[in-house]
């Protein structure tokens, strides 16, 4: 006799064309839990673990923004630290410094450290086609330059309209466990092989003056990390947890075969997203000195990338950071952004969670921005 059986509640599609875990009513408690919602999941612990002490600012939290911001109903966590200080952090009732929460894209920078890496070993040149490194790629990426998938500035096909829920970002989902599929279940690999020119395009040229923000250009990046790299890109996320020093663990969602989803499959605590920063902060450096990124790497990062459109426009995307030439930044859907500034350490990370339809507002993040700028540009 058959058992009976039901689809997964938090990962079917509902009539608002999202899984549960992402539709507005369910999105905080999702955010709050996608490293246990998630249909496939690895975690990695660091052997060291970076210290962090208190040591407050007060001029941080008496900051209008910061009462402003940390007030909103969206608010989940706030930290910023600066080496081995934490000079600021505060959790909604319904969070604490030992949950973790999903960084959503702002775990695309994780993708500028290795490929930094690869480059100054000199295992991959950022003028050489995606094809040339991987020739099972579709028209979507083939042609398209190393250094444009870095910097969002490839058209094709993929559309990240979080409004439309039709867009290929969240077809993208069933791929990589975030949704239960409709047909067939595809690997991470075959969904980014089958990406297409854009309609009635002759190349993936973005003729646009701005970029074009693509979360499958990371995925993208991850294996060509894995082409040119020689081994898993588990192992990276391996190295990366030991060279942030992080005290949790390091969450990634992973698509069936298990391959870890840079584009924004991590989920952290805010304290460790902070510990996560610093190795930007001290230039791709991990905890012991060695180098886990790229010095020259992030120096080019802040000094190239195409204008981001309003109103970001301010910044630059660059190497999968925003940058505006001094800090590196990232944000993500649904309501997060983390700052990371080299020439003073800083870094400060916010994480919340919209509750409105497409659990995304443009104008949300500018204040955000400014805020965490400011508090990472003083010293």
């Amino acid at each position: 006799m058959t058992p009976h059986a039901h689809p997964n509640p938090d990962l079917l599609v509902g009539e608002d064309r999202r899984p549960r875990w992402n539709s507005a009513p369910f999105r905080r408690q999702g955010f709050h839990n996608l490293h246990l919602l998630t249909r496939y999941a690895q975690s990695y612990r660091a052997a060291q673990v970076m210290d962090l002490r208190p040591s407050s600012e007060i001029s941080i939290a008496m900051r209008d923004d910061v009462r402003r911001l940390t007030g909103l109903p969206w608010f989940s966590a706030m930290a910023v630290i600066e080496g081995n200080r934490v000079l600021y952090e505060r959790y909604a009732p319904d969070f604490g410094p030992d949950r973790p929460h999903s960084i959503m894209s702002i775990s695309k920078m994780s993708a500028n450290l290795i490929i930094g890496r690869l480059w100054e070993d000199g295992k991959l040149d950022l003028s050489e086609t995606i094809g040339a490194i991987m020739p099972w790629i579709g028209p979507g990426y083939f042609g398209a330059s190393l250094q444009d998938v870095l910097n969002m500035n490839v058209q094709n096909d993929y559309d990240e309209d979080c409004a439309n829920a039709e867009a290929s970002v969240f077809q993208h989902e069933a791929a990589t466990g975030m949704r239960l599929p409709s047909g067939p279940e595809p690997t991470n690999r075959s969904f980014l092989a089958g990406i297409n020119l854009a309609m009635g395009a002759r190349d993936t040229r973005n003729d646009t003056g701005s970029y074009l923000y693509k979360s499958a250009n990371t995925d993208v990046l991850a294996f060509v990390a894995e082409a040119r790299g020689g081994r898993p890109m588990g192992q990276w996320m391996a190295d990366l947890a030991d060279a942030a020093g992080l005290e949790g663990a390091l969450h990634i969602a992973t698509d069936r075969q298990g391959f870890p989803l840079l584009n924004g499959g991590i989920c952290l605590t805010a304290r460790d997203l902070c510990r996560y920063g610093a190795v930007l902060a001290r230039r791709g450096q991990g905890i012991d000195g060695r180098p886990f990124g790229s010095a020259a790497f992030l120096q080019q990062t802040q000094a190239g990338g195409i204008p981001m459109a309003a109103p970001r426009q301010h910044l630059r995307y660059s190497n999968q950071t925003n940058t505006n030439g001094v800090w590196f930044g990232h944000g993500g859907y649904g309501g997060q952004y983390m700052v990371a500034n080299p020439e003073t350490g800083r870094v400060a990370a916010f994480l919340s969670v919209l509750d409105d339809e497409n659990g995304y507002e443009s104008g949300y993040y500018p204040p955000i921005i400014s805020m965490l700028s400011e508090i990472c540009a003083t010293r």
